[in-house]
């Protein structure tokens, strides 16, 4: 017993090196840099490649993000359905007391409905994100940085001060020469090391013209974006016309 527990205690002591290790090595400090007018014209640049006027024509987008979430967003009317596992959650994001939950075929009501509403709306925020950063970066509460990089030229840091689930965090973002996104390193509050890299990856032109990304590397982890469609009306998208009529 004594030989387990001594072993266990190495193995234990391993780990938290190896991950001491990796914060002193793999933790980045947050980029230092001023707000500047250049900085805004270069998020344009970004916004104008992405095109940022279809996207606020786009009405309803559907997707399902990293195998698990699936959503259906009406952004004219600030309606979202979210699916995962059991549960289907209707939010009215307008008038968030008329926000309905389902766990299979019963409706979870009382103290519990507000509870499954946060997390529908917690998941929506961050996979959301995940989708249409791009578009975010004038929000209010957002501020614009330069950061010059190692091929010369500048990265572009988005700070938010307010907003979504977790403001704070901080993402920079690199592009390529029409504006595009390649990447983002992050130092938000969800990760323990400062400046881990995702990609910004796979394009495509949806139907309304706005530019669309298909996944996402974190490291070994591959983030699809599955099932996406765009587009003026539910049933365009493939969507039963009637999905948001309990919380109008």
């Amino acid at each position: 017993m004594r030989k387990i527990v001594k072993r266990l205690g190495i193995f234990v002591g391993l780990v938290a090196l190896i991950g001491l290790t990796a914060f002193v090595f793999l933790n980045e400090k947050r980029p230092v840099a001023p707000p500047s007018a250049q900085a805004d014209s270069l998020a344009k640049k970004m916004l104008a490649a992405v095109n940022k006027l279809a996207w606020d024509s786009t009405r309803i987008i559907t997707w399902k993000y990293g195998g698990g979430h699936t959503y259906v967003w009406d952004k004219n009317n600030n309606f979202v359905f979210v699916n995962w596992g059991d549960y289907r959650v209707l939010l009215n994001l307008q008038t968030w007391e008329k926000g309905r939950a389902f766990k299979g075929t019963e409706e979870v009501k009382g103290p519990d409905l507000d509870v499954v509403r946060g997390k529908a709306w917690a998941y929506f925020c961050n996979d959301s994100f995940w989708l249409i950063a791009p578009f975010k970066v004038f929000d209010e509460g957002t501020t614009r940085s330069l950061v010059p990089n190692q091929n010369g030229t500048n990265d572009l840091l988005v700070s938010y001060a307010s907003g979504g689930v977790t403001p704070g965090d901080a993402y920079l973002w690199k592009l390529d020469a029409s504006g595009l996104p390649l990447s983002y390193k992050m130092w938000v509050k969800v990760l323990p090391v400062g400046g881990v890299m995702a990609t910004w990856e796979g394009w495509s032109k949806q139907p309304s013209g706005v530019m669309l990304p298909s996944f996402h590397q974190l490291g070994p982890l591959k983030l699809p974006i599955e099932n996406l469609r765009t587009g003026r009306s539910l049933t365009e998208t493939g969507v039963s016309g009637s999905i948001f009529d309990p919380i109008r």
